[in-house]
C-alpha cells in the first residue's frame, strides 16, 4: 500500500474530535477506499490540557497552529477553528502557499476569501476543499461540482441553517412564539448562546454564496447577497401560512438570468419564505438542511440530511481527505479562478412572483381602506386577505394578505406609499412565496 496521507489538524472542538474518532473507527475501511492510510501526525488547539474524550498522545502538539503548514511531515492541513480572518486565514494562506493541501469547514472564510485562497491553491498545485463548509454531512458541494457537472444550473434553493429550521418548524408544531422557541433551541444545543449569525441569516448567506459560485461559474460576491433573518416571524404568521396552505422556512435562493442588455446577472437572497406544502423543502423539519438544484437536463435534484454536528460534518471533512489521498485534487470552484465571471447583481424589482404581506395596524375604521388604496396605486393585486378580529382593548390588529403574481417592484412601491402612515404600528413583514 502507498505511503500514508499525513494530516495536521487545527481545532479540537466538536468537529475536530469527530474527525479523530471517525479516522480511528473507520481507518481500515478508509485506507482501502483511499488506496493508502490516512494518518494524523500533529494537532493544535487553544487549551492543551482540556479533556476532549480522546487520547492525543499519539500526535505532536503545536501551540501555534500556523506552524502546522511548515512541517515537512504534513501533506494536508485541516482547519476546524472557524472565523473568517485571524489565525484561520493565516493558516490557510500559509498552507496553500507552501504547497500543502487544505481542507476546511469554515464557510465564512470561504465566502469572504475563497477567491484568493483558490488562486493560491492553483498557483501551488494544492487542493483547496470545503465540502464540510456547506450543509454539514450532505455532499452538496461534490454533487453540484461533479454530479451535476453536465448541466447548466438554472436555480439553487435551500434550507441552509439548522438552527433557523428547528425554530420555524417547532413554532409550526407547538404554536409558540419565536423568543420562546429560541430559548428552547439553546437549551437543546441547536442554537448558540449568541445565535446572531444563525437567526439573522448570515450563516445561510455564507453557504449560498459558495454554492452560487460553483453552480453559476461566478466569482464569490458575498456582499451581493440580500439577507433577512427570522426574528420578525411570529406565531401568527406561522398560523396564517398554515391556513393558506404553506409553511415558513428560511430559504436561500440563487438564480441567474439576463436583464436589459442581455448580460447575465446573479440574484442571491436569504430570507423567510412561504413554501407550498407540495414543495420538497416544505417537509424539511428540525435541524436539517436541504438543497434543491435545478439543471437544464437533470431537472430537480434534492440533497437532504444533517446540516451540522460532529458526525455529519466530520464525515464531509474526511470525504475530502479521501479524495486527496486518491489524487483527486480538482478545482475548488469547478473551473480556474480566472474563468469565474464577475457577475453583476440582479435587480430584483422585475422578478415576478407572489408575496405574503403582514401589517400590524391600529384598530380603527379606514385602516384597511388605506392599505388597499396603496396596493391599488402600486398596481398590486390582492389574491386573499385575512384580518384578525377586533382587539379587546381597541389597540392593534393584524392584517395579512397574499398578492397575485406580479413584479416585485410593485410590492416595494406599495410599502413606500405606506411609509410613515400613522395607521401602521410596526414595520410590515413581507415574505415571498417560493414557487413550487
Amino acid at each position: 500500500m502507498a505511503e500514508p496521507l499525513r494530516i495536521a489538524l487545527a481545532g479540537l472542538g466538536t468537529v475536530g474530535v469527530g474527525v479523530l474518532r471517525l479516522l480511528a473507527v473507520n481507518g481500515e475501511m478508509l485506507a482501502k477506499r483511499a488506496g493508502r492510510p490516512i494518518e494524523v501526525v500533529a494537532v493544535s488547539a487553544r487549551e492543551r490540557a482540556r479533556d476532549r474524550g480522546v487520547d492525543l498522545a499519539a500526535y505532536d502538539w503545536a501551540d501555534d497552529m500556523t506552524t502546522l503548514s511548515m512541517r515537512d511531515d504534513v501533506d494536508v492541513v485541516v482547519e476546524l477553528v472557524g472565523g473568517s480572518d485571524g489565525p484561520a486565514l493565516t493558516l490557510a494562506r500559509n498552507a496553500l502557499s507552501n504547497g500543502r493541501h487544505f481542507v476546511t469547514a469554515n464557510k465564512a472564510m470561504v465566502a469572504l476569501h475563497g477567491m484568493e485562497l483558490a488562486e493560491i491553491a492553483e498557483a501551488n498545485a494544492a487542493a483547496f476543499k470545503f465540502e464540510a463548509a456547506v450543509a454539514g454531512g450532505i455532499p452538496v458541494v461534490k454533487g453540484l461540482r461533479e454530479g451535476a457537472a453536465a448541466n447548466r444550473i438554472e436555480r439553487i434553493s435551500g434550507i441552509l441553517n439548522g438552527t433557523c429550521n428547528f425554530i420555524l418548524s417547532e413554532m409550526e408544531r407547538s404554536g409558540a412564539d419565536f423568543s420562546d422557541v429560541l430559548t428552547q433551541a439553546q437549551a437543546r444545543g441547536f442554537a448558540e448562546a449568541d445565535p446572531g449569525f444563525d437567526i439573522e441569516g448570515v450563516d445561510a448567506a455564507h453557504k449560498l454564496a459558495i454554492l452560487a459560485a460553483i453552480g453559476f461559474g461566478a466569482r464569490i460576491d458575498f456582499d451581493a447577497v440580500a439577507i433577512s433573518g427570522i426574528t420578525e416571524v411570529g406565531a401568527a404568521d406561522i398560523a396564517r401560512a398554515e391556513t393558506l396552505g404553506f409553511v415558513i422556512r428560511l430559504v436561500g435562493v440563487a438564480d441567474c438570468d439576463t436583464q436589459g442588455n442581455g448580460a447575465p446577472r446573479l440574484l442571491q437572497r436569504v430570507r423567510p419564505c412561504l413554501v407550498p406544502k407540495n414543495h420538497p423543502l416544505a417537509h424539511v423539519t428540525g435541524p436539517t438542511n436541504a438543497v434543491v438544484v435545478e439543471g437544464n437536463f437533470s431537472g430537480r435534484l434534492l440533497f437532504q440530511g444533517a446540516g451540522a454536528g460532529d458526525g455529519p460534518t466530520a464525515s464531509s471533512v474526511v470525504a475530502d481527505l479521501v479524495d486527496i489521498a486518491r489524487g483527486d485534487t480538482g478545482l475548488p470552484f469547478s473551473v480556474p479562478v480566472a474563468q469565474l465571471e464577475p457577475l453583476e447583481a440582479a435587480d430584483p424589482g422585475h422578478r415576478v412572483g407572489r408575496d405574503y404581506l403582514r401589517f400590524t395596524v391600529a384598530d380603527r375604521p379606514g385602516v384597511l381602506a388605506e392599505i388597499t388604496a396603496a396596493m391599488r396605486d402600486a398596481d398590486l393585486s390582492i389574491e386573499s386577505l385575512i384580518q384578525q378580529g377586533r382587539s379587546a382593548n381597541g389597540g392593534e390588529v393584524l392584517v395579512a394578505m397574499v398578492t397575485h403574481e406580479g413584479p416585485e417592484r410593485c410590492v416595494t412601491k406599495a410599502l413606500e406609499l405606506l411609509e410613515g402612515s400613522a395607521s401602521l404600528t410596526a414595520p410590515p413583514l413581507v415574505l415571498p412565496i417560493l414557487r413550487d
